[in-house]
């Protein structure tokens, strides 16, 4: 794959749970320590391709492909997108990789998914750094009462709705392509880049399993009828997340406001914030740099 460090290997599957089988790009030395890298929607392993091979010296560095994305299993139905399948695939990727525990790097979806086993298996997790995904206490009360994160979140009611897959693969991807990076596309979208993107959306059954993250969710802005997350009373006392634990914000992400960042460290303890003004919801792939070098410093 252009655009691709020499020193990323792909083409491993991981069996996670019976049946589910993940595709991971990996880097370093087998028997050093685990650090996974999990992207969000609607990415695949590639959205950490300049940031994997800062890792190749001292870890072993693996980058999935989640369910329902890429070259990764892609059960039927939504159910099969419920947050405990996904952490449960998490916790076999750990253990079918030789390991009882990793590091673990996550954005977006990924970032949920990494929420949710910190806080139901932090034995599994030493250390946590997450890029732009909201912990699921501030998120579900924000999607429930706060005008700004509904009407920021309302492209997730889109995404929910019957057919959202049709429309995202019509002309080439071009509906995607403008959900993805806007209408001027940034220096990082490059021809490879969209070239490996359209790829990953191209397989059989990618964009369906990636869209039924969306349906799965009870979170979700209130829309009609639907009070969406005005439903769900979570209760912060069960969401203690006691790993140590990096959050990295472009703060100029248009999806996920700042405001999801207030009060964050009553509910992870041993918190390190690092804010970057520049840098917008993609910011893996915006300044890799940067964002290897804060993770080095941190684990």
């Amino acid at each position: 794959m252009n655009g691709v460090h020499p020193s990323i290997r792909t083409g491993r599957l991981v069996e996670v749970q019976p049946g589910v089988r993940l595709h991971c790009a990996e880097v370093g030395r087998e028997g050093a320590p685990l650090m996974l890298f999990v992207h969000g929607f609607p990415e695949f392993w590639y959205a950490w391709k300049d940031v994997l091979p800062a890792f190749a010296d001292r870890w072993h560095a693996v980058a999935p492909d989640l369910r329902g994305f890429n070259l990764s299993d892609k059960p039927a139905g939504v159910e099969a997108y419920r947050a405990d399948r996904l952490v449960g695939d998490l916790d076999g990727l750990i253990r079918g990789l030789g390991h009882e525990r990793a590091v673990l790097v996550a954005h977006d979806w990924g970032g949920v998914c990494a929420w949710a086993l910190a806080t139901a298996m932090p034995h599994r997790v030493s250390k946590l750094v997450i890029l732009n995904a909201p912990h699921p206490v501030p998120f579900a009360r924000l999607l429930a009462d706060d005008p700004a994160q509904q009407a920021a979140s309302a492209y997730m009611n889109w995404l929910r709705k019957p057919g959202s897959e049709t429309a995202l693969a019509a002309d080439d991807f071009a509906r995607f392509d403008r959900f993805f990076v806007g209408v001027s596309p940034p220096p990082w979208f490059d021809a490879d880049t969209r070239a490996a993107y359209h790829a990953a959306w191209g397989r059989p059954g990618a964009i369906t399993g990636g869209v039924n993250y969306y349906r799965a969710s009870p979170l979700y802005p209130p829309e009609g009828d639907d009070p969406g997350a005005k439903r769900v009373r979570l209760d912060p006392a069960k969401f203690v997340v006691r790993v140590p634990t990096m959050v990295i914000w472009g703060e100029r992400d248009q999806a996920l406001l700042p405001t999801l960042l207030d009060g964050l460290d009553t509910l992870v303890p041993d918190l390190v914030l690092e804010r970057v003004p520049e840098c917008s919801h993609w910011l893996a792939h915006e300044a890799p740099d940067r964002v290897a070098s804060l993770i080095r410093r941190f684990v």
